[in-house]
Formats: C-alpha cells, structure tokens, sequence
C-alpha cells in the first residue's frame, strides 16, 4: 500500500532515563509526553506499523527512544510532500513544547528537532486517526 505522508507519533515515556541515540550520543529524557514528527513519503502504513513493533533493528533515532517509550496515538498527513519541518514548527509554536534533544529526527533538515516535549499529556485533538492536510 502506498500511502505517502507526514505522520506524527503520541509517545509516553513512564520513566526518566538516558538512553542512546545512534551517532548522536546519550542524552537524558524527562518522564512525560512527546511527540514525534516524520515523514514516510514511501508508505505511512508500513512505516508506522514499524514503529510499533518492538522487535526491530534500530535505524531511526525515534527507534532508540521507543525501546523505553509507548506510541499511545497517531496522526497522519496523506501528501506527496515533506510536511515535517513545518508540521513539527507549528507544534512547538502553539502548543509551546520543549527541545530535549537538538537534532532528533532532524538530521537531514534545518530544524532545531523532530521530536516535543511535554511534562504533562498535550491537549492536542485528533490522535489515533487521520486529520486533512492540504498537498
């Protein structure tokens, strides 16, 4: 199926920890709520559905992170083009998130990260189905 896109992944960490991140190094993570924006311009079904998986070999930084971490919801962006720098800037303007890691899931772009912090659950509509993106 292909399903081009931007997706965004509602993630629960339970536990404050350190963990490494691939090339970029160990870094402390907060206990609370983030959010991960990516693109899988090649197919978001089979792109989430691997995120999900526990049992995986560990390519993206967003892999290193969901070891610890639980996806509790998912937003899609059905487009042919790459939406996630933009998608990922209007999450930290309105919903004024924080940088944990500079550089996550951002290494291929200009942008600070792809990846929010909350200490508490974000009061954000639409997880766990599609929301409309223009293409």
């Amino acid at each position: 199926m292909n399903d081009p896109g931007c997706y965004q992944l509602l993630i629960h960490l339970e536990k404050e920890r350190r963990i490494g991140i691939g090339k970029l190094g160990r870094f402390y993570f907060p206990a609370g709520w983030y959010i991960y924006t990516g693109s899988a311009l090649g197919g978001m079904t089979q792109r989430i559905s691997r995120h999900l998986r526990k049992e995986k070999r560990l390519h993206w930084h967003i892999d290193y992170l969901l070891q610890y971490a639980q996806v509790k919801g998912v937003k899609k962006c059905l487009t042919t083009r790459r939406k996630e720098c933009s998608l990922s800037v209007q999450l930290f303007k309105r919903y004024k998130a924080e940088i944990i890691v500079k550089k996550f899931g951002s290494s291929d772009c200009r942008c600070d990260t792809h990846l929010a912090y909350f200490e508490e659950k974000p009061d954000i509509p639409n997880f766990k189905r599609s929301f409309e993106c223009r293409n």
